[in-house]
């Protein structure tokens, strides 16, 4: 079962705002447009809560996929975990720590998933799967940094936060 572990250091000292960014379904949206993801049930904009699903199409690796998630831990603005119900995988759950310090939000994300196939499946791991994702992760999280530091977050929460 591989595991990905990545932290992200934001320089904002507000977490709401940084913990809002990531649970956004519209920066989701922004920020996986090479895979031109695409919410289409469940949750399908606004900010993802406890026990909310979402359905993602996506094309990965050549192929378009549909993925299903759920919220299944959240406490607000320091850690949310999803998993996935239904998609590519055989299981997932990812998980996302946030901390305050100081100046700065310290975001960790471990990214725990099972691939199908069963052998065929690890040396997929092994091979290319757990570069891939790691490559996705890194690059979603560089678009959520943008987001905080810049000021640009507020073009997708504001309307959450009125």
């Amino acid at each position: 079962m591989p595991k990905i572990h990545l932290e992200t250091i934001i320089n904002i000292a507000d977490i709401d705002i940084v913990f809002n960014l990531i649970r956004s379904i519209d920066l989701h949206k922004i920020s996986t447009k090479n895979s031109k993801e695409e919410a289409i049930a469940g949750k399908t904009s606004g900010l993802i809560s406890l026990n909310e699903t979402v359905t993602w199409r996506a094309k990965h690796l050549g192929f378009t996929q549909e993925l299903t998630s759920i919220i299944t831990d959240f406490e607000a603005p320091t850690f949310f975990a999803d998993e996935m119900v239904h998609g590519a995988f055989k299981s997932f759950r990812h998980e996302h720590f946030l901390e305050r310090k100081g100046d700065k939000v310290i975001v960790k994300d471990i990214f725990d998933f099972t691939s199908p196939f069963g052998v065929l499946g690890k040396i997929a791991d092994f091979i290319f799967l757990k570069k891939y994702m790691q490559q996705f992760l890194i690059e979603r999280n560089k678009v959520i940094k943008y987001y905080a530091e810049s000021g640009k977050w507020r073009e997708v929460l504001e309307k959450e936060l009125l």
